[in-house]
């Protein structure tokens, strides 16, 4: 038997909300009601990637779909805690929007602020005062755990340049990576994996550290550089097969030539 539904030819925010219900309710969708918050949880993380590759190729087209589909995993997340009674999409939505006037006092309060960075900080102090932290080690500890870790690195080195740790420019920074370069080849020819790892830690930290400095995003640096790795392989790979190379039984000097002729093209 079809569903009480009301058909339309464009669509709102509460049809979909109604959907949702509709899908999760006895007499629904077998799938969507045996989920569960941690069940979807990696489909969130998916849906939200795929909005950034949207963002970052500008598609238009496809930024909407997506964000779409992160939409209703806001959506299916907020329809089990209804049924579980934990709370609703509208206490989700009144939660956010009590948030935005509360850290926009320069909007919906007296406040003047000259600058973005005055809003910054604002919001930064509000965050702390309704958060109940006392100081940046507290908004430290607050941090996600889940962040990707070269985030989470950069959040961190944020919170303590707040509270004043911090180096007094981008050559202390930069000076660092060659400070734990070298100690990370000691550690290397010691063949102790642990003090490997942990000096491969230090070093990643400090050229977080630098990108930071320089105004850069870390994450965001290596995927480029991830992505342009990528490309150049394959157009190195094109060439060792047009050459009748065999990549596996070369020697390095021959893949270090194929791999500079690839950068002259990409």
């Amino acid at each position: 038997m079809a569903v009480d539904f009301n058909f339309k030819e464009k669509y709102h925010f509460n049809d979909l909300v109604d959907i949702v219900r509709i899908l999760r309710e006895p007499g629904g969708c077998p799938w969507d009601m045996e989920q569960t918050h941690q069940s979807i949880r990696e489909n969130f993380l998916e849906e939200t990637y795929e909005v950034i590759e949207a963002i970052d190729t500008n598609n238009k087209e496809l930024m909407q779909e997506e964000l779409g589909d992160v939409l209703l995993q806001v959506l299916m997340h907020s329809d089990m805690a209804r049924t579980d009674g934990w709370f609703t999409i509208d206490d989700v939505a009144n939660d956010i929007c009590q948030k935005l006037i509360i850290r926009h006092p320069h909007v919906f309060g007296d406040i003047s602020v000259s600058s973005t960075g005055e809003v910054l900080k604002n919001w930064d102090d509000i965050k702390r005062q309704t958060k109940k932290q006392k100081n940046q080690g507290e908004a430290m500890a607050a941090i996600p755990a889940t962040y990707p870790a070269l985030m989470k690195a950069q959040k961190v080195q944020e919170k303590a340049k707040k509270a004043g740790f911090d180096w007094r420019d981008s050559q202390g920074a930069f000076d660092k990576i060659a400070e734990e370069s070298k100690e990370l080849q000691e550690a290397l020819a010691t063949g102790d994996k642990n003090k490997i790892e942990d000096e491969l830690g230090d070093l990643f930290f400090s050229v977080v550290n630098t990108a930071r400095f320089c105004g850069c995003d870390a994450e965001t640096a290596l995927e480029k550089a991830t992505q342009k790795f990528m490309k150049r392989f394959t157009v190195t790979e094109k060439l060792a097969n047009s050459k009748g190379i065999d990549m596996k039984e070369a020697s390095i000097e021959v893949l270090d030539e194929l791999w500079d002729e690839a950068k002259k093209q990409n």
